[in-house]
């Protein structure tokens, strides 16, 4: 599995494996971070649920805008070598675990020095996964792109990495019922350094695909010039409409089980468990259909789909809990789409980039790492509306939880399935418009027409 990997290559078992086990950690880390550490610290030394939202929102903000600066660190690692890039992946491995054990163990008591420590080991934390995410990203887009790529095959990379990621996010919510706490970090550090271990033994991107090592004295390549590339700021717009269209509902989803449902507690974990195994099982089904429809058109198909069952949501009401299930069902097979797709379509995207202007892109030294550090703080900033968009419009609307008033639970209806529809049908609209049915004159890359 080392080595220059063969002409058509498709993984099997064993190379996906090697490759898309880090997703699992990377995938792993976040429910406890974002779900877990709030309420830790508020019933274990508590810590006001305000100032700690502040310290959390200040580290998440800090974590996006880094992530495009981490992306052109990680390109200069792949022009000088791979073993650089390896060792980078591997240092900022150990900060990750480093962090995100001594987030749930402080040394401290003390409320002004467990405020200290938590905003650095926050910082700390999301850094490193930065780091470990947009190297282990950029390297799967270039096994995509091996040999001139295909849609079969970069879709087959990412749907490595991100069906293993659902399998971390599975593990996650289960571990800290069923092991405690402190098992839960034994059980990151083990499979972050299973990753890494993996990750080296993977599939090696060719040279072809890194780009050539910078000369002395030249830098690297902007830190903007992805939005020189028309074809991946179009992509890109599609990716934040889609993007914030999920996020919505998945900010809401335990209101509206909790209080428009009036769901039994104990059936939360079925409804959520459902929606990411389905998702995972959707996505070898999804990669067949690639092959007959290309890219855009399995992912239109997928937003589509979303939009059906979220248009049935509107309808449901207390009790309606078995329905609902099936709802999360439906909606995890067009999940499948959000997560093996786009992130194939930007690698084909990169593999067609024009490069620094004046320059031939053969010449260029890698770019793949800074186009996925701005697609990263797409998604960090997609969280971050969402949260900001949806909430203060459910509390215009006189909903708070728990409530019982009717025109407060209509509100929680169209928030949690009205306003995704519509995000999802502007961004569908804008993947048939800029993408798939893109005139010819606004010079789509060839990835991107054979994706359509």
């Amino acid at each position: 599995m080392s080595g220059q990997l063969p002409a058509g290559w498709q993984p099997g078992w064993k190379n996906g494996l090697a490759y898309g086990l880090m997703g699992l950690p990377l995938a792993f880390v976040a429910l406890p971070l974002y779900v877990i550490l709030p309420n830790h610290y508020s019933r274990e030394f508590g810590v006001p649920l305000a100032t700690l939202g502040a310290i959390l929102l200040g580290a998440r903000l800090l974590d996006a805008f880094i992530d495009p600066l981490i992306g052109r660190w990680v390109d200069r690692l792949f022009a000088k070598a791979l073993a650089a890039v390896l060792l980078f992946a591997g240092i900022a491995s150990v900060g990750l675990a480093g962090g995100f054990t001594l987030l749930f163990f402080p040394p401290t008591r003390s409320p002004d020095a467990l405020l200290v420590w938590a905003s650095a080991l926050l910082v700390l934390t999301y850094a490193a996964y930065s780091a470990v995410s947009v190297a282990h990203q950029a390297w799967g887009a270039m096994l995509g792109n091996l040999n001139g790529g295909s849609d079969h095959q970069r879709s087959t990379v990412v749907a490595w990495r991100e069906g293993l990621g659902l399998a971390g996010v599975v593990l996650a919510s289960v571990a800290p019922v069923a092991f405690g706490l402190p098992a839960t970090v034994a059980v990151f550090v083990v499979a972050l350094a299973a990753g890494w271990w993996a990750w080296q033994r993977s599939g090696r991107p060719s040279a072809a695909s890194r780009g050539p090592q910078l000369a002395e004295g030249h830098a690297a390549p902007s830190t903007w010039l992805p939005f020189r590339d028309a074809a991946f700021k179009r992509l890109l717009a599609v990716f934040m409409l889609n993007g914030i269209a999920s996020a919505v509902p998945a900010t809401l989803v335990l209101f509206f089980i909790q209080d428009r449902l009036q769901a039994p507690k104990a059936m939360e974990p079925a409804f959520l468990g459902s929606y990411f195994l389905v998702a995972a099982l959707s996505i070898p089904l999804w990669l067949k259909l690639v092959a007959k429809l290309g890219l855009a058109r399995c992912w239109l198909l997928g937003m589509v789909q979303s939009i059906a069952v979220f248009v049935w949501v509107s309808q449901l009401g207390a009790g309606d809990a078995v329905q609902f299930l099936v709802v999360c069902v439906l909606s995890g097979v067009a999940l499948g789409t959000d997560l093996a797709l786009p992130g194939a379509m930007l690698a084909g995207v990169i593999a067609n980039a024009p490069g620094e202007p004046g320059s031939d892109r053969a010449t260029n030294p890698s770019i793949t790492g800074v186009y996925f550090g701005w697609w990263n703080f797409a998604t960090k900033l997609n969280l971050a509306l969402a949260a900001g968009l949806a909430l203060p419009l459910l509390g215009l609307f006189g909903y708070s939880p728990g409530t019982t008033d009717p025109d407060a639970l209509q509100a929680l209806v169209w928030a949690y399935c009205g306003l995704p529809c519509a995000l999802k049908l502007a961004a569908a609209l804008a993947l048939y418009g800029l993408v798939i049915r893109a005139p010819a004159s606004t010079a789509v890359p060839k990835a991107l027409k054979e994706s359509s």
